[in-house]
């Protein structure tokens, strides 16, 4: 016999339910559904790959092979690419890594699991904070092996505060896009939706952007698009902050776009997932 999965539908008294449980009450919750989190990671190692392997892979073949010509667009060589480099592919690691965030979510819909955390009495907050909170662990683990292979590869930093800084930073603006991901779990039918509207997102963020190259030799079109582009902003900041040069202006444009992708996301994201029927 195979088993079928049961869907809880939310009801105004679950809801009602919600609304009284306390701050210590979701932080309670959260910390639990963090740890069943972390011991699903230790269960599937496998799921770890992506934030092992992703900085390394890429931070080498940007490198060796896209350093030399563009390091010779920036006045230098490979070594001024590295310095180029590196704080762009923080804010690729911010975006990349938030995606799993939103295809995982709706794997343990589809499964069922996020049926049963409807049906007990648990803050439904919590379930989207533990999954952000335990994704941004994986993100600062990343994060440090992208920092050691850089070194490796020549990146000097000017400044430990500002490297903290920037790491801060790039975490605190891939929150939002988690949230992002997650209100396109909640919503998407399957995993396979949620990448394909993931990859629409990510690819023009991306590669329309100052992270891998100058905005300079780009289409004016274009050019005006990356300019504004959050991961630009994000990318230049860090830049100022590990390397020298002008922040303000683009660390208020990524602090700008953190609180309103979080204001607008954060409390969709919650509603769907407490509504979905």
């Amino acid at each position: 016999m195979s088993a079928t999965t049961v869907t809880v539908p939310a009801t105004p008294a679950r809801e009602a339910a919600d609304d009284h449980i306390g701050l210590r009450g979701h932080l309670r919750h959260t910390g639990a559904l963090m740890r069943r989190n972390l011991l699903w990671i230790r269960q599937d190692p496998e799921s770890m790959f992506d934030a092992v392997l992703m900085p390394i892979v890429f931070t080498l073949l940007f490198v060796y092979v896209f350093g030399g010509s563009i390091g010779m667009s920036l006045g230098g060589g490979r070594d001024e690419y590295v310095q180029y480099l590196v704080p762009g592919m923080l804010a690729m690691m911010a975006l990349s890594m938030s995606m799993s965030v939103g295809t995982g979510f709706n794997q343990d819909i589809q499964k069922g699991v996020m049926d049963r955390f409807r049906s007990l009495p648990i803050g439904r907050g919590s379930v989207l904070f533990a999954k952000i909170a335990v994704e941004q662990l994986r993100v600062l683990l990343s994060t440090v092996i992208l920092l050691v292979v850089s070194l490796l590869v020549g990146f000097h930093v000017e400044s430990a505060l500002g490297l903290l800084a920037a790491v801060g930073l790039s975490m605190l603006f891939g929150s939002s896009l988690m949230w992002v991901f997650l209100a396109i779990g909640v919503t998407a039918k399957s995993a396979q939706s949620v990448q394909g509207l993931g990859f629409l997102v990510m690819m023009p963020l991306q590669f329309g952007s100052s992270l891998f190259a100058p905005t300079s030799s780009m289409p004016g079109w274009l050019q005006a698009f990356a300019d504004w582009n959050p991961l630009s902003a994000l990318a230049d900041a860090s830049r100022g902050l590990m390397v020298g040069g002008p922040v303000a202006r683009d660390l208020w444009v990524t602090l700008g776009w953190t609180a309103l992708l979080t204001a607008v996301m954060a409390p969709y994201a919650v509603r769907k997932f407490t509504t979905r029927g």
